[in-house]
């Protein structure tokens, strides 16, 4: 298989610089990286930010989240988490209940169908990890770095 660079994945010959080449280079590959989780996704129902908050309440188990805690753990902070909530309610996914220390809360679980989906997902998604593995834990670590000193 032929790497292409970012220049040749857009047919791009120019940039101003190599930071704006890099800009393009992280939203072309979230781009890929999304398309990628859609596909896997919408194979067991969901859309990548059900996963999200699916994976957020299991984190949280047996502990309840509120919607404003999934809110601030979204890795979309443009989600509508209660309207995604509402949809995975439906689904059979989460079990909402009144906070018993503030009244004008909602408590979020996970239910029991929604951590088995998540379990048989974690094949798929480590098959999938696997296969797009092309970076080293060191070059990993280096890229993590690098994208959490670029927000700040």
């Amino acid at each position: 298989m032929i790497h292409m660079g970012i220049a040749e994945e857009i047919k791009q010959e120019k940039f101003k610089s190599e930071y704006e080449k890099a800009i393009v280079n992280i939203i072309y590959t979230n781009a890929w990286l999304n398309q990628q989780h859609l596909r896997l996704f919408k194979s067991n129902g969901l859309t990548v930010p059900q996963y999200n908050i699916l994976r957020i309440l299991r984190g949280q188990h047996p502990n309840p989240a509120t919607v404003n805690l999934l809110i601030d753990r979204m890795l979309d902070k443009s989600s509508n988490a209660s309207r995604i909530v509402d949809k995975l309610e439906q689904k059979g996914l989460v079990k909402r209940s009144q906070c018993s220390k503030d009244r004008r809360a909602v408590d979020v679980f996970i239910s029991d169908k929604g951590l088995k989906l998540l379990s048989d997902m974690d094949v798929k998604t480590e098959e999938w990890e696997n296969s797009t593995r092309k970076l080293t834990e060191k070059e990993s670590a280096t890229l993590n770095s690098l994208l959490d000193k670029m927000r700040k």
